[in-house]
């Protein structure tokens, strides 16, 4: 049962990202990911292609905006497992914001080391228009996934 409550977490804390940039969208005018981007990543890989340069210069496929929504849930998911994997899922569900955040805030190695490379906006974000901007931007993501698990957790725990 808690491996199902932490990936319901997970789910939550991808909600908590996607709504935290909502806001910085309509607030400051910054966009977040296009998630068709990462559908068409996908939907590509099966094809042996890998690596964009850059990806808004491949050819759009059929699919890709919902397999790339349908991709983030379920790499929330998937995080959400992966912090139980590294502590416990029983633990894992215990609030801890220190715990949670900072889960988050490493997570953040996944799209610096892998998905912005296979983008083609290069390691770091560093061929990006804006590379201290992208990188702020994932900072900011995944710390707002990281609320969102703390968030998610503790309210488990009051369910409990």
């Amino acid at each position: 049962m808690d491996w199902v409550l932490l990936g319901g977490a997970g789910i939550a804390a991808t909600a908590v990202m996607d709504v935290i940039a909502f806001i910085r969208a309509k607030l400051f005018g910054v966009s977040g990911l296009n998630y068709a981007f990462v559908g068409r990543w996908l939907l590509n890989m099966p094809r042996g292609r890998f690596f964009h340069h850059p990806i808004m210069n491949s050819a759009p496929m059929r699919g890709e905006l919902a397999l790339g929504w349908v991709a983030h849930y379920a790499i929330g998911i998937a995080l959400s497992w992966g912090l139980g994997a590294l502590i416990g899922a029983e633990r894992a569900l215990v609030p801890n914001a220190l715990v949670h955040i900072g889960y988050g805030l490493v997570s953040v190695g996944l799209p610096f080391l892998i998905m912005q490379p296979g983008f083609g906006f290069g390691v770091f974000a560093r061929k990006t228009p804006n590379p201290a901007q992208a990188r702020k931007s994932s900072l900011i993501a995944h710390g707002a996934f990281g609320l969102g698990l703390y968030l998610a957790c503790w309210g488990i725990a009051l369910m409990r």
